[in-house]
């Protein structure tokens, strides 16, 4: 029998209380996402960035109904519980973030994140009052949920031009007080600003690895306070990665040297086989 959501919903939960930190990888497609629950992960998350990609877009010019389109191709895939990005909420106004969850947990998902970015290059981030009132809706829409969604409210400092620490802790501070069930901030720059992240606030804090030279090991992230590991586009860049690898040895060389370590047909069918 498949799982119901709110199983999902609760199995999601649990995995936040730890001990130490759980890795949810970031699947882009059907199959990628039975590969990952293959492996034996315990949840999944879309990547707003993979998810653009599969679609020949960049970050950001996918359509709410076309991201949760695409949300509930891999929902469907696995019985794993599934997190959304959902970037800013597609739109500015707290009832839109509002409208956005609500509309994520019809997709079959139990979780989903909120950021603070705008969209907007001359004014990156939302004033924290907005931000606040903005959050507070998504969690208030949350919790009217017949089931657990956990809700991440994500501080973006780090990934867009303004690397201020006490003003992304500030931030998580006010987004933990307003109800975010997971707090987030991508692009931190070591180990000691995730142990001050950690300790600033009380609930369980997301890490993103995948950032070249930012991406710690599990054991230093689980030591430094980090409940929630994901992974980003890293793992599609990587899948590209081997893509362009292979296409570039055909055209440049005329060999075929990749096939020698690829995963074969029948393998992959036994990540496949539902």
């Amino acid at each position: 029998m498949p799982t119901s959501q709110s199983d999902k919903a609760i199995r999601f939960r649990l995995l936040h209380q730890g001990p130490g930190a759980f890795v949810i990888p970031n699947p882009w497609d059907a199959g990628s996402a039975r590969i990952l629950a293959g492996l034996g992960f315990r949840a999944l998350a879309t990547s707003s960035w993979a998810s653009a990609a599969v679609h020949g877009r960049r970050d950001g010019e996918l359509t709410r109904a076309e991201a949760l389109a695409h949300a509930r191709v891999i929902v469907t895939a696995t019985d794993l519980p599934v997190s959304v990005d959902l970037g800013n909420g597609f739109g500015d106004g707290p009832a839109v973030a509002a409208e956005t969850i609500r509309l994520a947990a019809e997709a079959g998902v139990v979780g989903g994140s909120i950021e603070d970015a705008t969209g907007d290059k001359g004014t990156p981030l939302y004033d924290l009052g907005l931000a606040i009132e903005r959050v507070t809706a998504a969690v208030e829409a949350a919790r009217a949920l017949p089931f657990p969604f956990t809700l991440t409210a994500r501080v973006e400092n780090f990934v867009r031009g303004n690397p201020n620490l006490d003003d992304t802790i500030k931030r998580l501070q006010a987004f933990e007080k307003a109800g975010a069930d997971v707090l987030f901030a991508p692009g931190l720059p070591d180990l000691a600003a995730v142990r001050a992240v950690c300790a600033a606030v009380s609930k369980p804090v997301n890490f993103m690895a995948g950032i070249k030279g930012k991406s710690f090991t599990v054991a230093e992230l689980a030591a430094a306070g980090v409940r929630r590991i994901s992974l980003a586009a890293s793992l599609y860049r990587a899948a590209l990665t081997g893509l362009l690898n292979a296409a570039r040895e055909v055209s440049g060389k005329g060999t075929f040297g990749y096939t020698e370590h690829s995963i074969t047909s029948l393998e992959l069918d036994g990540f496949l086989h539902s």
